[in-house]
């Protein structure tokens, strides 16, 4: 399988954005981390890039996956099979919310 390039806009903490990044380090995927709160630029990009302004957003390949959890980034992973399937848990749940 060949190695996708993968830009993700993601938050410091947050759980969405843990879980993302906990999916990426399951299937040993290198990633480019864009801090959106540290740096408004790349929430800039974000928004003009993926046509809103929720997060998490990643691209993957060219394909902009808009507002999603680590569960739906793994599920696209394994449905155009860049990853094969793994049963190895992750550090922090893939499908949690950020806290209020």
């Amino acid at each position: 399988m060949t190695t996708p390039k993968i830009i993700a806009y993601l938050k410091p903490t947050c759980g969405w954005s843990n879980g993302v990044r906990a999916v990426f380090t399951k299937y040993g995927l290198p990633f480019e981390d864009r801090n959106i709160i540290g740096n408004p630029a790349h929430r800039q990009e974000m928004v003009a890039r993926s046509g809103q302004p929720l997060s998490p957003c990643v691209e993957i390949d060219g394909r902009m996956l808009a507002d999603v959890s680590g569960a739906e980034v793994e599920a696209f992973l394994l449905a155009n099979n860049l990853v094969a399937p793994s049963e190895q848990p992750t550090a922090v749940p893939i499908n949690a919310g950020c806290p209020d």
